[in-house]
């Protein structure tokens, strides 16, 4: 077995690696972020967006952690940076092969490893800069501890492995906070059902996993309480400067409930506007379908199936165990996913991909050592047929790629059933045959869209895999609305009755000028060119990117006027953007600092007016580059029922106009006001000049 596990390895290695660096730097939010690092240790270790540590991403830096380090190493630049996410892709596989093989055999530990590399969707984020990378390959390893504590439980020796367990879901949680935890019920249950030791005993070594989960994660958060305010970047998108606020707030139930906040307490987009309608068929829909749907159906029956089949086997037993940790992990995850009413991408659906490769594997195991009975020989066709059936649907939604697949994938499934229903009925050869055109059937379709994923540079905020208009936002490049128009499901409007203008001409401004549905008070955080929060960039064949960001005249990108006007200067700071995503862009390509004003989407108070003010008289920030928003930059409009929480600090420590009681305090005033008087008190107080395309202004030139 080991010379198909070293192919699947290297096949996996191709395709993580191959042409890697053709994505330049793909969420350049996260790639300004990985930059900083490389240049400031206090950057790397809080995330901050630049080395001057003014705001950090929106997300724990235990992702940008490695490819900041990563990138001191071999020096920054795109391959440095996304090596290690296509590494730690790789190493997932392998880790998948690892615990599957352990209860399961070597053979459904191939199947597993094979599932996972092809899913679309993961080999999409492992050749990506977004934290998805480091959250799976965090999640199986800590499968894998689990899988080695009910091994070693017999021998009174699991409290090691679980302990390891849960400190790898604390740096999971580190990497995309409460996500990390849909795992972690399928986790717990499966040792506290299967493992053969006593009851209380695996009580106390889950408690004890939950104090290593604990320490995993709380170093970090305890180091940004005792480090001073005014002495740290304000944690984006939190709305009070606090991980725990960054964690159960934008990141944690407003992700789940509906009309959460967006990043720093302002609205988010609720109801499930970027993931489509919720319910059961969510992850067919087509945003997702195409990224995850390929096994799902598969993985459902084949859960089924194994546990009819283990119903009379003891407590302890390991396919029984190994169904209820597979399964949990599908079962939970894929339900949150499904209901969830906030903030939804679909490339978050990586997450699910090694539960569902690893379900299909055991299940589908069980299933092939019962086949002398009929019934088993009906759950097998029903693994492939199903898997047949959904291939033809997914490779439909792009009916003009490759259209001949479908029709290989249709008589490959038909054959692979008949053949599985047969049995003992057919020659040995014949039926060797019939097993080798079933995986055709199930891994044709996924295997040909990993290729495709694997071979189209992808850039922007919410990248999709498979080819053109399959997968909802985004599709090749990787934009927020990408090249299918940007369009929600149901005729491209807006939930609420707002619509995009112009359908697919890569404009992604709504059509009631830049407000949400509903009228007054409803601006997007930051309001970045009246585009969705983070203004990013999607991508047209041959790498040209479309819409999004402030420098929308020259296709995402800043003029080279701009670029070389900001490299000749020699202050803290080259020049303050309105947001990160416009700011990003600056500084990576000019290689100097940029202050990203309100941090993501605007909306952060960092820095305050009062602390801009400071900062500009002191000279420590040269320009300022206009077109981060309408009417006098993003942020004008105020938020739903009015003030942010109180209280927030800036990096200086400097109190803004209205504050009292510590630094940046807003004094109930809305953040997203920062971002609007930062603008318009330049305009008052300094000239619009024009260099490129772009509108600057020299802040070491006052009007007279």
């Amino acid at each position: 077995m080991r010379p198909v596990l070293l192919v699947i390895l290297a096949a996996s290695a191709i395709l993580y690696l191959w042409d890697l660096g053709a994505s330049g730097w793909g969420n350049d939010f996260y790639a300004a972020a990985v930059q900083a690092g490389t240049k400031s240790w206090e950057a790397l270790f809080f995330g901050s967006s630049d080395w001057g540590n003014v705001v950090t991403v929106d997300k724990p830096p235990a992702a940008l952690w490695v490819m900041a380090l990563s990138g001191r190493i071999f020096g920054f630049n795109s391959w440095s940076m996304l090596a290690p996410q296509a590494l730690m892709g790789v190493a997932s596989v392998w880790l998948l092969y690892a615990a599957v093989r352990r209860w399961s055999g070597p053979a459904a530990g191939l199947a597993a490893a094979a599932l996972l590399a092809v899913t679309p969707v993961a080999v999409l984020m492992f050749r990506f800069n977004n934290p998805d990378a480091l959250l799976v390959l965090l999640e199986i390893a800590a499968a894998y501890c689990v899988v080695r504590a009910v091994d070693a439980a017999a021998r009174r020796a699991g409290t090691a492995w679980l302990a390891l367990a849960g400190v790898a879901l604390g740096f999971a949680f580190l990497t995309k906070t409460l996500q990390s935890f849909l795992v972690l019920p399928a986790l717990a249950l499966v040792y506290l059902v299967c493992a053969p030791t006593g009851l209380w005993r695996r009580v106390r070594q889950l408690l004890l996993a939950g104090l290593g989960l604990v320490v995993g994660a709380g170093w970090f958060i305890v180091a940004t309480m005792l480090w001073p305010a005014g002495s740290r970047p304000y944690i984006g998108g939190s709305g009070d400067n606090t991980e725990l606020g960054l964690a159960f707030g934008y990141n944690g139930l407003d992700r789940v409930v509906s009309g959460g906040s967006g990043p720093g307490g302002g609205r988010g987009m609720g109801g499930g506007g970027f993931g489509g309608g919720t319910g059961l068929d969510r992850l067919f829909n087509e945003q997702m379908g195409t990224q995850i749907a390929w096994f799902l159906p598969a993985a459902v029956i084949a859960l089924v199936a194994g546990l009819w089949l283990t119903r009379r086997a003891p407590r302890t037993d390991r396919t029984r165990a190994a169904l209820i940790l597979w399964g949990g992990w599908t079962l939970v995850t894929a339900g949150v996913f499904s209901y969830m009413e906030g903030i939804f991408h679909s490339y978050y659906n990586v997450a699910l991909a090694p539960g569902v490769a690893a379900l299909l594997a055991v299940g589908g195991r069980e299933l092939w050592l019962s086949r002398e009975s009929v019934a088993a020989r009906v759950g097998l066709a029903a693994l492939v047929g199903i898997t047949a059936i959904t291939a033809w649907d997914l490779l439909g939604r792009a009916s003009d790629w490759n259209p001949w697949l479908r029709w290989v994938v249709a008589v490959a499934g038909v054959l692979g059933v008949l053949v599985v229903l047969a049995g003992a009925r057919v020659a040995r050869r014949v039926a060797v045959v019939g097993v080798a055109v079933g995986a055709v059937a199930v891994l044709a379709g996924p295997a040909a869209y990993a290729v495709q994923t694997s071979g189209t540079p992808h850039t922007g905020s919410t990248p999709t895999a498979g080819p053109a208009g399959t997968g909802g936002f985004g599709g090749p490049g990787g934009g927020f609305l990408g090249r299918n128009g940007g369009e929600f499901p149901g005729g491209g409007a807006f939930p609420g009755g707002g619509t995009f203008p112009g359908g697919g001409n890569g404009n992604n401004r709504f059509g009631n000028g830049g407000q949400l549905p509903g009228g007054s008070q409803n601006q997007l955080p930051g309001g970045s060119q009246n585009q969705l929060p983070g203004g990013s960039q999607s991508q047209e064949p041959g790498g040209a990117r479309t819409g999004g960001g402030t420098f929308m005249s020259r296709g995402g990108r800043a003029s080279a006027e701009l670029v070389a006007l900001l490299k000749k200067t020699t202050t803290k700071w080259a020049a303050a953007a309105i947001g990160s995503q416009s700011a990003s862009i600056l500084q990576l390509e000019s290689d100097r600092a940029v202050i990203p004003i309100g941090g993501f989407s605007g909306s952060d108070p960092a820095p305050t007016l009062a602390t801009f003010e400071r900062w500009v008289a002191e000279g420590k920030i040269h320009y300022f580059v206009a077109g981060g928003g309408r009417d006098g930059g993003p942020g004008g409009a105020s938020s739903p029922g009015g003030a942010s929480p109180g209280g927030a600090s800036s990096p200086t420590g400097a109190s803004s106009p209205s504050g009292s009681g510590g630094p940046g305090n807003l004094g109930g005033r809305d953040a997203r006001g920062t971002g609007s008087e930062i603008s318009t008190w330049v305009e008052q107080h300094y000239t619009a000049t024009t260099v490129g395309t772009e509108t600057v202004y020299d802040l070491t030139k006052p009007k007279a």
